[in-house]
């Protein structure tokens, strides 16, 4: 067998451009009966959204394992290390262990290339989609978190026969591939609520609501509509992380949030949903979200200076945090790096984020799509009467730090890379 930094190198040597035209299922559905079928073990999980689909992840496999539970948690992107996309039990997989799911993915893509052409090998989230689904079959794990990449319907993930399909907030983002018309992206999304399943259903607008519940009517499944079925009351907040009791069908909770930022109470109540409908106790869900982690949202990485991470990178995510920072930065200076991704909806994200900051700083990650400083400034530049640039994120940590005092804040956001490079230059 190859070493673990050969398999692993092996997986990163499938990254290419995303096209739209590379979008569908024949490649994954051929890769998962190469490898026998991983795709349709029992208690799968399959969660799908555009914004809090991590943080709702991380706290339905926290609340599970509260419970005694196995558990595979498959996200995506990562931040410093590919392993964080695949746990096992709450913790990121060591080199051996993705190593030892690689290679069989290494030797099926081989096979299919062999029998069908180049055409058919499969790309690189595809690949590792597949490294998920071995890894946690190799595990025997009980249950299984799948998060989608991108939309819903052509998504990698989409192969897995889900036993709860979880749907977060619909809003617009990627939407190169997606559009702009919310009803569409729901229906995208939606696509992974299949018949058999149960469907758990985030809140949403009227027009994105009824197009998923008109998917669950389609497929003939259940579902739980989680604005209507769960109520929240005495909702407190103590540094950004909130605390509130909760009740519905037939459970009742009182949650104390280890993530921080208001927007957590409406993820929080979707994975709380799942969780019940997975015949959770209410002790244990209460223990699984008091102890969950999703690092590099809302994070404080340092304290001297104080250094807040967060990973938002559309309209959506940007309001959150200028929600955030508006209620408990008040009073402080508050610089904000930021960069973005090219496709992103830039223009949105910075009229959200950039106001609740006194200073910005314009930077870029290493990885090749992110836009340069100059091209932000010239595309959000109106956005902030003080904008800066700098050529790379350890520099404008530099920047950013000689600008401020203990009592000041600094802010990075913008691009999940971003925030992954920062993360990394502050231990």
């Amino acid at each position: 067998m190859a070493s673990p930094s050969a398999s692993i190198s092996y997986l990163f040597s499938l990254l290419g451009s995303v096209r739209k035209e590379n979008f569908g299922l024949r490649r994954m559905q051929r890769l998962m009966a190469e490898l026998g079928h991983p795709e349709r073990a029992s208690g799968i999980v399959h969660v799908a959204g555009t914004n809090g689909k991590g943080s709702t992840a991380a706290m339905i496999e926290s609340g599970l394992r509260a419970a005694g539970r196995s558990t595979g948690l498959y996200t995506s992107p990562h931040l410093s290390r590919i392993n964080e996309r695949f746990e096992l039990d709450g913790k990121p997989v060591s080199d051996t262990a993705l190593a030892h799911a690689i290679e069989p993915v290494r030797r099926a893509n081989e096979r299919i290339v062999a029998k069908l052409g180049r055409g058919w090998h499969p790309t690189f989230f595809e690949s590792a989609t597949a490294v998920a689904l071995v890894l946690f079959e190799q595990a025997g794990a009980e249950c299984r978190i799948v998060e989608t990449g991108l939309g819903g319907r052509l998504d990698a993930s989409n192969v897995v026969r889900p036993e709860i399909a979880v749907i977060t907030r619909v809003q617009r983002d990627h939407e190169r591939f997606l559009g702009s018309d919310l009803g569409r992206i729901a229906a995208e999304k939606g696509a992974i609520i299949k018949s058999g399943c149960r469907a758990v259903i985030g809140r949403q607008t009227p027009a994105a609501l009824k197009v998923l519940l008109d998917r669950c009517a389609e497929v003939n499944a259940e579902f739980c509509d989680v604005e209507k079925d769960w109520q929240v009351r005495d909702a407190t907040s103590d540094g950004g992380c909130w605390s509130f009791n909760v009740t519905g069908c037939g459970t009742s909770a009182s949650i104390e949030l280890s993530l921080a930022g208001e927007h957590q109470i409406e993820n929080s109540l979707t994975a709380i949903a799942a969780l019940a409908a997975l015949g959770t106790s209410g002790a244990r869900i209460e223990a699984g979200l008091r102890q969950t982690k999703w690092p590099g949202r809302l994070e404080v990485a340092s304290r001297s200076p104080f250094v807040l991470l967060d990973a938002a990178h559309n309209p959506g995510g940007a309001k959150a945090l200028a929600n955030f920072l508006r209620r408990e930065a008040c009073g402080r200076k508050v610089t904000l790096i930021f960069g973005s991704s090219r496709d992103k909806a830039v223009d949105e994200v910075a009229g959200w984020m950039f106001p609740a900051a006194d200073h910005v700083l314009l930077t870029r990650s290493k990885v090749q799509r992110a836009a340069s400083p100059r091209a932000l400034l010239d595309a959000v530049g109106h956005h902030h009467p003080r904008i800066g640039t700098a050529p790379n994120v350890r520099e404008a940590l530099r920047m950013a730090s000689a600008d401020s005092n203990d009592e000041d804040w600094i802010v990075v956001a913008g691009s999940v890379f971003l925030v992954g490079e920062a993360r990394e230059l502050l231990g």
